[in-house]
């Protein structure tokens, strides 16, 4: 901005005083202040294994190598929240202690190690058998069967880590919100126009796979709402697509409640209400949906990505466009810019999308956007690699897993208070990951029961979290970058270049000269 020179020239009288020069309008209205700037990630880390306690034995050592891939790419991100998907839940939350006690706090491959003292996890669906035939094969087994797929209560379960301090007494959970209790409910239907799903079933079906938390972390005062879910993925199903219909419809309740069209929405302490007009909040996971490409029904994703309320920074990377180039298959007939991609799946079929999400409040600044892909000459291209052998073909795990980090840097709109919520039963015992001293540990839930239903609401206590330490961290320094790409809401100030003001006394008169000059 150019801006205007002024000149201003007068006769003082005697005595008279000039006490200042108000500077010119600027083009912009002056914005409200902004919380420091924060770094807040998304990761499905692929965290979880395929029998109950398993991924306690591999993180109770500091030797497993996926786990330490996981590890390194957190501490290269180094963010000040993030959100880890595909992370087994076990009802102690020694997982997630010990993830962090052996894996984040310690330098991996010389990397600075990152400490969070706040950790968030609770009971999911997946694994929680129903006792019903769900997909109607004539049998009941674990897997499809179970409320959220899965082979045991807990797997592809989630962990919230934070530097900042989360409160405890108002995180909601909505894991037992009934599906057909939502106005408009996408219900599959069998060929001939009957419910897929017989009464009895339905009654009982809850919306979530895993569970939808909304996490509030205290910001030096600053409320922000981590809005956290893993919806199904859309696929896995046949002409009825009940899986298609429960990703959409997943993603439908975060985008009814940050815009006040969820009355309807109970959360697990039997508590109605959405989230404030005014409040602050990051909504982030593993959506499994790409908004052009893929099978996700009705563009399910655009539900939050066109939500009036939210901010789409579209992190990018480099090495999503270059894996798209070089493993072909479906990818070059992909609409969306590869550039944009944070998973990469099956190159016959599905391809690279994006599907994993860090959608910040509209009036938030967003400094950076990035998707952690490093391109194969980058020395980090060993955290993410290929799933095959590049000579032989052969399919191989990935290093770390199939998606990739995404982060933002981010100032939200700073608060003069906290943004009032629902307050949770005291009852709520689910906790955060117990602090290694049992005189301090927080209490801890129970597994979620193996029976044959979910409760109905209010059902079990929503989880809740609790400091795992007694200070509070000062928040280490974020990664830096180049501006992300995409429109960006601007709340931030212009640096202008002002002189002093002066001010002059002159018994007989005296002559004052303002200017202001371009910086």
């Amino acid at each position: 901005m150019q801006f205007r020179k002024l000149t201003v020239s007068a006769a003082l009288a005697a005595g008279l005083t000039l006490a200042a020069v108000v500077p010119a309008t600027a083009d912009e209205p002056a914005p409200g202040p902004t919380t420091d700037t924060l770094t807040v990630a998304t990761f499905n880390a692929s965290l979880n294994r395929g029998r109950a306690g398993e991924l306690l034995e591999h993180l109770a050592t500091g030797d497993n190598q996926q786990a330490r891939n996981a590890a390194e790419t957190i501490q290269r991100i180094n963010p000040d929240i993030i959100l880890v998907n595909e992370f087994d839940y076990d009802a102690d939350h020694r997982a997630a202690d010990l993830f962090r006690k052996n894996y984040l706090e310690v330098s991996q491959n010389g990397a600075a190690p990152v400490e969070y003292p706040y950790v968030w996890t609770g009971p999911v669906n997946t694994g929680v058998p129903s006792g019903f035939d769900l997909n109607n094969d004539g049998e009941i087994k674990p897997g499809d069967d179970a409320w959220g797929f899965g082979l045991f209560p807990g797997q592809y379960g989630f962990v919230v880590y934070s530097k900042y301090p989360i409160q405890a007494d108002q995180v909601r959970t909505f894991q037992n919100f009934r599906w057909q209790d939502m106005p408009g409910a996408l219900l599959p239907q069998q060929a001939d126009g009957s419910p897929w799903y017989a009464p009895e079933e339905i009654a009982k079906f809850p919306l979530s796979s895993k569970t939808h938390a909304d996490i509030p972390v205290d910001i030096n005062g600053t409320i922000v709402h981590v809005l956290a879910a893993h919806p199904t993925p859309p696929a896995f199903d046949g002409p009825e697509i009940r899986n298609q219909k429960r990703n959409h419809d997943e993603i439908r309740l975060w985008a009814d409640y940050i815009s006040g069209a969820g009355t309807y929405l109970y959360d697990d302490n039997g508590n109605t209400g959405t989230l404030p007009s005014d409040a602050n909040f990051v909504i982030l996971g593993d959506y499994n949906a790409d908004p052009v490409d893929g099978s996700s029904y009705n563009s399910a994703i655009l539900q939050l990505l066109h939500n009036p309320r939210v901010l789409d920074p579209k992190p990018s990377s480099a090495g999503g466009a270059q894996e798209s180039a070089l493993q072909g298959g479906v990818n070059p007939d992909h609409k969306a810019d590869p550039k944009y991609d944070t998973a990469d799946f099956g190159d016959a079929r599905t391809g690279n999308l994006r599907v994993d999400y860090v959608l910040p409040n509209q009036g938030a600044v967003v400094e950076d956007a990035q998707v952690f892909w490093p391109t194969r000459d980058d020395e980090l291209f060993r955290l993410t690699g290929l799933d095959k052998d590049p000579n032989t073909g052969e399919r191989i795990p990935f290093p770390t897993s199939d998606h990739r980090a995404v982060w933002i840097k981010v100032k939200f709109p700073a608060q003069a208070s906290p943004t009032p919520s629902p307050t949770p039963s005291p009852t709520a015992t689910a906790t955060a990951s117990p602090a290694p001293a049992p005189s301090t540990a927080p209490s801890s839930p129970q597994a979620p029961a193996p029976t044959a239903s979910v409760p109905a609401p209010p059902a079990g206590p929503a989880p809740s979290a609790s400091p795992t330490r007694s200070v509070s961290p000062a928040p280490a320094a974020s990664p830096s970058g180049q501006a992300a790409p995409g429109s960006l809401a601007r709340t931030g100030v212009n640096a202008l270049g002002l002189t002093a003001v002066a001010a002059v006394l002159l018994a007989g008169g005296a002559l004052l000269l303002v200017r202001r000059r371009r910086s």
